[in-house]
């Protein structure tokens, strides 16, 4: 099983529990304004990889797997995209006893190859943009219909996951967001997590590189003084 993969990360910590080896692949349906990685986007960009590859590179990362409590997290792009891939590469780090993580806008999948592939992920993190249809297409280009779907299933099948929304002021640092976003996510029992991630322009550069307009170039990160006020939000 080949899949195209646009780069890995070997010590990656802020992609699921532990210390993670960490697989972005090519190809994305979204089209996310602030997205720091814009080169994931094409499907037909990366290199391929066979499943075996890319779980004996992670194999040699146990001994921190174990003793951080980390793993495995494929990530992009979107990984959904190549659900068979990602569902082989699972199989093979499950039976070595890898910690595996999906992290993904949950927007791209069939039903059929989402069920195989949850049979071999421990953990899912769910992007969630934005819980309103209008200011999600604005942010992403696409509908958000099935990415709260998603966040249903995941719940329906016990599947524990973690939620993560970019906060972007001027489109979601509102305390109304947060609170339609703590009641959305109130209905579930399999979620361990939320997650508010301040929004960055680390990725700015890349945009100009390839000639896209980066729409956030005057906007500031939020500060943490803002970032506190909307965790105690949705916290409190």
């Amino acid at each position: 099983m080949i899949g195209r993969i646009h780069s890995f990360e070997t010590f990656g910590t802020v992609d699921g529990p532990g210390i993670r080896f960490v697989v972005f692949l090519q190809g994305c349906n979204f089209r996310c304004i602030y997205c720091h990685n814009p080169d994931t986007w094409p499907l037909s960009a990366g290199s391929e990889f066979s499943a075996e590859e890319t779980a004996a590179m992670a194999a040699r990362y146990k001994l921190y797997f174990t003793a951080s409590g980390g793993g495995i997290t494929v990530s992009g792009g979107e990984p959904l995209l190549q659900a068979k891939f990602v569902t082989e590469l699972f199989r093979l780090c499950r039976d070595e006893g890898i910690h595996t993580c999906l992290d993904t806008n949950g927007s791209a999948c069939c039903s059929e190859e989402l069920d195989e592939l949850m049979k071999y992920t421990n953990l899912v993190l769910l992007d969630i943009k934005h819980t309103d249809p209008g200011i999600h297409k604005k942010i992403t280009g696409a509908a958000n219909d099935t990415v709260l779907s998603f966040a249903k299933y995941l719940n329906d099948i016990g599947k524990p996951f973690h939620i993560r929304s970019v906060i972007v002021p001027g489109l979601n640092d509102t305390p109304s967001y947060i609170t339609a976003l703590k009641n959305f996510c109130s209905q579930f029992s399999s979620l361990e997590k939320i997650e508010l991630l301040p929004f960055h322009k680390i990725g700015e550069y890349k945009w100009k590189e390839l000639g896209l307009p980066y729409s956030l170039g005057d906007v500031t990160p939020p500060s943490n003084e803002k970032m506190e006020e909307l965790n105690g939000i949705l916290n409190g």
